[in-house]
């Protein structure tokens, strides 16, 4: 294993200080593979799944190659969605936090375009942004590129199929044709193909097939013969797992919306992710899910890449994805970081082709097997033990986690062990809090003050 330390490549003292101190001893496939082509100046396309280590990869590569002292923007990230935009700054800035005064910028749509501005005209080293809002800046001056030395398409399969190609080329068309640029995928779709031949110069190619394997995501097939039955299957797997944490995959914005709705009326805790919600809800859901307030999402495929969710419990195919791929990207979201995962997919006479795909893809025979017995109806579906708390603060109002443990826990408060994960935003905050103590906690935030301020606070429910 020693020829996959960190130690081995020629890093900075400090970015392997600070390796060490994430607990980042030991290079995963993809990181081993790329890092040392990243390093060396070369172009770089790098296949690998969900969890693989990428963004430490280019990330190390950025950080690596950057002049402190010459406060200029350097490099960009584009990123699909806006969620995967802000997990990859965040791990950037982990690693950066031994080398002092780097600043990282998010750029996404969905957030106003002035304050935005505003902390361009200020300047910074590295740029994570999706490429919609990121070519605007660019039509209207606000963002300029000519001392960029690295540009990283990250996720680029997403983001051709979202449809960002034009907003692609009109983002490269502003960039120096001297600089190194990383392309990292999970797949590696034809279109890939024809992007890379124009933008990139004699790439090193490197492929990471799988970060799972049949011991850590244990996989189970449910037939079904109609969408009722269908519907039946899912409540009957999710009360005999009661994961305290699950993402049910549609194929659809419809279909996904229609299943939460449904399991809420069954008595779950759920909630739906889908491309149809404003930007605050989209927030708002992936909070409540992460802190342990609902206990399932019914998500499309854009949950399946590059949403920051840890400890999954369980993955349920609500139909087989679209390809076998897909399917790959949506079990990994459980049984990461060497936990045991469960991945369970139902599917129907009319998906009897895929599942035959899948068979092959995965070199097994899928069977279906039997569902779980019916008598689980009757019994009540796991409740989450937390619930979320929304302050009308953020962080222009400049309130910060402490503040808001403070606040709860102070003189006749509840006790730290009673407050779960702390989420701040521009404008609003969201605190999980155990569901046994709410009434108390909200009546320390109402009486109480931030900042020596008072603000707006309410319980979210539904």
């Amino acid at each position: 294993m020693t020829q996959l330390a960190f130690s081995s490549l020629k890093l900075h003292a400090d970015l392997l200080k600070n390796l060490s101190s994430l607990g980042y001893e030991v290079m995963t496939p993809i990181q081993a593979q790329s890092l040392p082509h990243i390093l060396a100046g070369k172009d770089v396309i790098a296949q690998g799944q969900t969890g693989s280590g990428k963004t430490a990869a280019f990330g190390l590569g950025l950080l690596e190659k950057l002049e402190v002292k010459r406060f200029r923007i350097q490099s960009l990230v584009l990123c699909p969605t806006r969620e995967l935009a802000d997990q990859v700054a965040k791990e950037i800035r982990r690693l950066a936090r031994s080398i002092h005064n780097i600043k990282t910028l998010t750029l996404c749509g969905g957030m106003p375009f002035g304050p935005q501005v505003g902390s361009l005209e200020h300047g910074a080293h590295i740029i994570v942004g999706t490429p919609g809002r990121i070519e605007e800046h660019l039509r209207k001056g606000t963002l300029k590129l000519n001392d960029l030395k690295i540009l990283v398409l990250d996720e680029a399969d997403r983001m051709l199929e979202m449809g960002f190609q034009s907003a692609l080329d009109a983002i490269i068309e502003q960039t120096p044709e001297q600089r190194q640029t990383l392309l990292f995928s999970a797949t590696f779709p034809d279109q890939i193909k024809s992007i890379t031949s124009r933008i990139m110069l004699d790439p090193v190619q490197v492929a990471v097939t799988s970060t799972h394997d049949d011991t850590s995501i244990e996989q189970h097939f449910y037939k079904v013969d109609d969408d009722e039955q269908r519907m039946t299957a899912l409540r009957l797997l999710l009360l005999q797992h009661s994961p305290e944490s699950a993402v049910v995959f549609c194929n659809t914005k419809r279909e996904t919306q229609d299943v939460a709705d449904e399991l809420a009326d069954y008595g779950f805790s759920v909630l739906a992710l889908h491309g149809d919600l404003e930007q605050r809800d989209r927030d708002q859901t992936l909070v409540r899910f992460a802190n342990k307030s609902a206990a399932v999402l019914v998500a499309t495929d854009v949950a399946a890449r590059g949403l920051d969710i840890d400890a999954l419990d369980l993955v349920i195919n609500y139909h087989i994805a679209r390809d076998t791929e897909v399917h790959t990207h949506r079990i990994g979201r459980t049984g990461r970081a060497g936990s045991k995962g469960v991945a369970c997919s139902i599917y129907s006479d009319k998906e009897h082709y895929k599942v035959a795909l899948l068979g092959d893809y995965l070199d097994r025979i899928i069977e279906s097997e039997p569902l779980p017995p019916r008598s689980l109806l009757d019994e009540s579906p796991r409740q989450p033990s937390m619930t979320t708390i929304q302050i009308d603060g953020g962080k222009k109002q400049k309130i910060r986690p402490g503040d808001i443990l403070g606040a709860l826990t102070g003189k006749n408060g509840i006790t730290g062990k009673q407050v779960g994960k702390i989420h701040i935003f521009e404008n609003w905050a969201y605190v999980a809090i155990d569901h046994k103590v709410i009434n108390p906690a909200l009546k320390k935030l109402v009486d109480g003050k931030l900042k020596g301020r008072s603000f707006r606070v309410r319980q979210l429910r539904g």
